[in-house]
Formats: C-alpha cells, structure tokens, sequence
C-alpha cells in the first residue's frame, strides 16, 4: 500500500498550557474502499515546554592577596559576597527547578580555603550540604606562581 510521510510543526500559546497535543488525521477517497475503518487515526502526544532559563553571578571581591603556605596569621580573611540569580526568562512557569554549587573549600595540604559564613534566599530553599564521611574531597592542587608577573 502507498505510505505518505509529513511532518506537524505545532505553535503554543503563552497564555495556554497544555498537557497533551490531539491530533485526528483522516483520508478520504473517491474509490471504494473495502476497510473504510482504517482511514482515520487519532495521536495524543504529551507536550514538554522547553524551559528558558538565564543563570547570573556577581561577587563584590575581584582580587584576594594569598599568601605563601604557612606564612599567614590563621586569621581568616575578607569576608566576600557572592550573589547567584536564577531568572526565568520563558513566558512557562518553571518548577522543582534545582541548582547544585561546588565551593572550593580545601587547598594543598588540606588548608582551608573558602567557608560558607552565613546563606540569604531570597525566592528560595537553600541547603548548605557538608560532604559526609565517605566522600573524596580532591584539593585544590598546588600552584606555583614563582614565574609569573601578574
């Protein structure tokens, strides 16, 4: 038997959501057909909104003096803010929408690096998660900046 291929380009409203996209395809004949029955086919197709998502960061420290292992004071350092933003640029509403951020925290023989002094939310649910005990934590390996200007 003949076989038609084709393809549906579909265009959704903002304003409407949708679970499911139904489509009713019929084909009609001038012959006699013997299984008129056969012609008609209905598809339901779940629809999956494709999220538009702008991820920002700003930080009010740009510089930060390291000093060589073991010739600081073990006081701790300038206290910097860092600001993540999720915006949903989309006209979809976004949910269950999860962000993971790694810290450096741990530097050549296990010196401190980074530590997490308080979290602000704002809009959302923040969890400061420690890694347990059976996590490898790799470190941050050793740099030598000896050679370099700048």
């Amino acid at each position: 038997p003949p076989q038609v291929s084709f393809t549906l380009e579909l265009e959704f409203s903002c304003s409407i959501l949708l679970d499911r996209a139904e489509v009713t395809l019929q084909a009609t004949s001038d012959s006699t057909e013997a299984t008129p029955q056969d012609n008609v086919v209905k598809i339901s197709v779940p629809i999956r909104y494709e999220p538009n998502l702008f991820l920002s960061s700003d930080t009010n420290l740009h510089r930060y003096e390291v000093h060589p292992f073991g010739t600081s004071s073990h006081s701790s350092g300038p206290e910097f803010t860092t600001t993540v933003k999720v915006q949903n640029l989309g006209c979809y509403p976004i949910q269950n929408v999860t962000l993971h951020m790694a810290l450096p925290a741990l530097g050549h023989h296990q010196a401190t690096i980074l530590f997490v002094t308080r979290v602000l939310a704002e809009n959302a649910t923040c969890v400061l998660q420690l890694p347990d005990e059976g996590t490898q934590i790799v470190p941050v390996p050793p740099e030598d900046l000896q050679h370099t200007d700048r």
